[in-house]
């Protein structure tokens, strides 16, 4: 059965696309924990991160740190912070959180209020940002 992540890949649920390549997919969480909470994963559905191949697991951060610097350029932040979590949704994936404080990346915390056009145009300065 398709994750919920490989339905957004396949455009069956929508997005806000922030880069892509032939293996991987970044886009803005809908329930992010800061603005500019972006989610990173692979195309290839893989349940847990350590069994990704090396080459395979190498390309994801590879490519995450492309999307992080682009992160760090379009929304003012100390550092963008890095997670996998792996238990909420069957298929890799790895959060770039922009943080001020540690506490920015506190998963037990409610998401924060973002409008749908902000989410649009957040996507758009991001991808502006990517090399």
């Amino acid at each position: 059965m398709p994750t919920i992540f490989s339905k957004i890949l396949n455009g069956e649920i929508p997005s806000y696309r922030i880069a892509e390549d032939e293996d991987h997919f970044a886009f803005l969480d809908i329930r992010p924990l800061q603005k500019g909470h972006t989610l990173v994963i692979p195309k290839k559905e893989v349940d847990y991160i350590f069994d990704l191949e090396d080459s395979a697991l190498s390309g994801l951060m590879i490519f995450s740190k492309k999307v992080a610097k682009a992160l760090a350029l379009s929304i003012a932040c100390k550092r963008v912070g890095v997670a996998v979590i792996g238990l909420e949704v069957p298929h890799v994936h790895i959060h770039l959180v922009p943080l001020q404080t540690v506490g920015d990346i506190n998963f037990t915390r409610p998401p924060v209020d973002v409008t749908t056009d902000e989410m649009a145009r957040m996507a758009r300065h991001i991808q502006s940002n990517m090399a």
